[in-house]
C-alpha cells in the first residue's frame, strides 16, 4: 500500500543583512576596526567623518518621483528611487557620554622585531653544517611551534623534506640534526614533548647533586613525577624528603614553554582593548562604550550626486545604466553599513547597561560573592532581544572595571539553593571552593568528598561530583596532584 506523508516544517531564515549584523555585533573592538577599515577600502561610497545635511541626500532618493517613468528601471528589479534599505532601524544619541573619547586607546600595541623562527635560524650560523644538514636544520626550526616544541613525527618530517625541499634523508639523520637544534636558545626549544624539554634544560645547567637528581627523575621516572608518587620516588632513588624537595625545586624553575619566553614571537601579541568601561562616580555606576566603536561615517556625496545626475538626464544610455547599477550597489551597501554600525552600538550599550544594573552590587564592591545568578535569558528578557544576540555580546567583549578588565561572560552563572532556601550564584560557590583549596594543608590536600563536606558546613549542599566539576572549571587539579612535600 502506497502511503503519502505531508510534512510541514516551520523555519525562520535570516537575511544576508541580518547575518552580517550579527557578525558585526560579535566583533570585539580591534576586530571591528579591521572590519571597518576593510569595508571602507572596498566601498568608495563609504567615507569617514561628518557630512552636513547628508540625510537630505537619503531623503531625496527615498521619496518616489512621480515624473519618473517606471519603464526606466535598471534591469527587472532595480529602481533608482528604491535603492535604499527599508529596514526600520531605531535612532539613538551618538554623541553623548555613552562613548569614551579616550585617544590613548587608538594606538594598538604590538610586538615588533625579529620573528622567533628567524631568531633560531640566525643561531644556526654558529654551527658547521653541510648543505643537507643546513636544509634539515632550517626545516626543523620552521616546524617549531609558538610554545617552542616540534610536535610532528620524524617520519612526517622526512616525507615533507622529500616532497617540498627535494631533500631525501632518513629519521636517523634528522635526529642527528635535531640534537643540534636542541643546543639553540632558549634552552628546551625543539623538544618533542615536555619530558624532553625539561631534560634538555637540566642537562644544560651547571651540575650539582640537586640537578643530577632532577635529571634522573625526569629521564628515568617521569611518569611517577607527573603523578606525584613521591613515596615511590623516595624508594626508587633511596633519597630523603629534603633531597627530593630540592630536586623538584630545580624542575619547577624550568620553563615548560621555551617559545613563550621570546618576546619577538612570530605572532602579533594580542592586547585586550576593553569594549566598555564602568566607573563609580559619586557612588553611582557610569557605563561608557569605547569611542573606537562609534566611528563617524557618511555616504559619499560624489556618489549621491552621480545617482542624482542619472535621474535628471533625459537620454539614458546602456553604459549609463550599467554604471548606475554599480553606483546603486555601493550606495546601498554604504547606507546599510552605516545603519548596521548604529544598531551595533545601540545593542552593545543596551546589553552591557542591563548587565551592569543586574550586577550592581558586584560592580560597586568588586566582591565576587555578590554576583547574582544570571543567565542569558535574564538579560534577553530585560532588553527584549534574542538570547543569541546577548550571547554574542557576552562571549567576545571585555569591560574595564575598577577591579580589572573582565570578559563580560564571566558575570553570567547559574544558580543553586543554599541551606537557607536562597538562590546563590555558582560563581559564589566557586570562589569559596577556591579559597578553601588555597588554605588547605598542601602536604595533605583535601579530596573532593572532603571539600563537599566543608561546603555543606558553610551552607552549600552540593554533591561530590559537582565539586569535581567546579574544581575542573577552575583549572584546579585533583588532591593527589596538589600535594607538596
Amino acid at each position: 500500500m502506497l502511503k503519502q506523508y505531508l510534512q510541514f516544517k516551520l523555519s525562520q531564515k535570516l537575511s544576508p543583512q541580518q547575518i552580517q549584523l550579527m557578525k558585526l555585533i560579535q566583533l570585539p573592538t580591534q576586530a571591528f576596526e579591521q572590519r571597518l577599515k576593510q569595508e571602507m577600502e572596498e566601498n568608495p561610497a563609504l567615507e569617514g567623518g561628518k557630512e552636513e545635511n547628508i540625510d537630505d541626500n537619503y531623503d531625496e532618493f527615498d521619496n518616489t518621483d512621480d515624473n519618473y517613468d517606471d519603464s526606466e528601471t535598471i534591469g527587472e528589479d532595480i529602481n533608482v528611487d528604491e535603492y535604499l534599505s527599508d529596514d526600520d532601524i531605531p535612532d539613538y544619541r551618538t554623541q553623548t557620554n555613552n562613548y569614551s573619547a579616550d585617544d590613548d586607546d587608538k594606538d594598538i600595541p604590538f610586538a615588533a622585531g625579529t620573528s622567533f623562527t628567524q631568531y633560531l635560524t640566525n643561531q644556526l650560523n654558529t654551527f658547521r653544517l653541510s648543505d643537507d644538514e643546513r636544509d634539515i636544520a632550517e626545516f626543523l626550526v620552521g616546524s617549531v611551534d609558538e610554545s617552542g616544541y616540534i610536535r610532528r613525527s620524524l617520519t612526517d618530517i622526512a616525507d615533507d623534506l622529500a616532497f617540498t625541499q627535494n631533500v631525501y634523508t632518513d629519521e636517523k639523520s634528522i635526529e642527528k640534526v635535531l640534537h643540534i637544534v636542541h643546543q639553540l636558545d632558549p634552552a628546551g626549544v625543539g623538544a618533542r614533548n615536555l619530558q624532553e624539554c625539561l631534560s634538555i634544560q637540566l642537562h644544560r645547567k651547571e651540575k650539582n647533586p640537586d640537578v643530577e637528581l632532577a635529571i634522573a627523575i625526569i629521564d628515568k621516572a617521569f611518569d611517577q613525577f607527573t603523578k606525584k608518587h613521591y613515596k615511590k620516588l623516595l624508594q626508587k632513588f633511596d633519597i630523603s624528603e629534603i633531597q627530593l624537595k630540592d630536586a623538584i625545586d630545580e624542575i619547577e624553575h624550568l620553563n615548560p614553554k621555551p617559545g613563550g619566553s621570546y618576546a619577538g614571537n612570530n605572532k602579533i601579541v594580542e592586547h585586550i582593548v576593553p569594549d566598555f568601561a564602568i566607573k563609580i562616580i559619586d557612588g553611582e555606576l557610569e557605563l561608557t562604550l569605547n569611542g573606537r566603536n562609534a566611528p563617524e561615517l557618511h555616504v559619499s556625496r560624489e556618489y549621491s550626486d552621480m545617482m542624482k545626475g542619472y535621474k535628471e538626464s533625459k537620454d539614458k544610455s546602456k553604459s549609463q545604466k550599467d554604471a548606475v547599477i554599480f553606483i546603486k550597489q555601493k550606495l546601498d551597501a554604504a547606507k546599510w553599513f552605516i545603519e548596521a554600525i548604529k544598531q551595533r552600538q545601540q545593542t552593545l550599550f543596551v546589553t552591557m547597561s542591563a548587565i551592569m544594573h543586574y550586577q550592581e552590587d558586584y560592580f560597586l564592591t568588586g566582591d565576587e560573592r555578590k554576583l547574582k545568578p544570571m543567565i542569558l535569558k535574564d538579560i534577553a528578557d530585560e532588553i527584549e532581544m534574542d538570547v543569541s544576540t546577548v550571547s554574542r555580546v557576552a562571549n567576545s567583549k571585555y569591560v574595564d572595571t575598577p577591579y580589572g578588565t573582565k570578559l563580560v561572560k564571566e558575570f553570567f552563572s547559574e544558580s543553586m539553593t543554599n541551606d537557607q532556601g536562597e538562590e546563590v550564584s555558582t560563581r559564589e560557590i566557586k570562589k569559596i571552593l577556591e579559597t578553601v583549596i588555597e588554605e588547605e594543608n598542601k602536604r595533605k590536600p583535601l579530596t573532593d568528598e572532603k571539600l563537599a563536606s566543608i561546603l555543606l558546613e558553610k551552607g552549600y549542599p552540593i554533591a561530590r561530583r559537582t565539586v569535581a566539576k567546579y574544581r575542573e572549571q577552575l583549572d584546579i587539579p585533583v588532591a593527589r596532584l596538589r600535594k607538596k612535600i
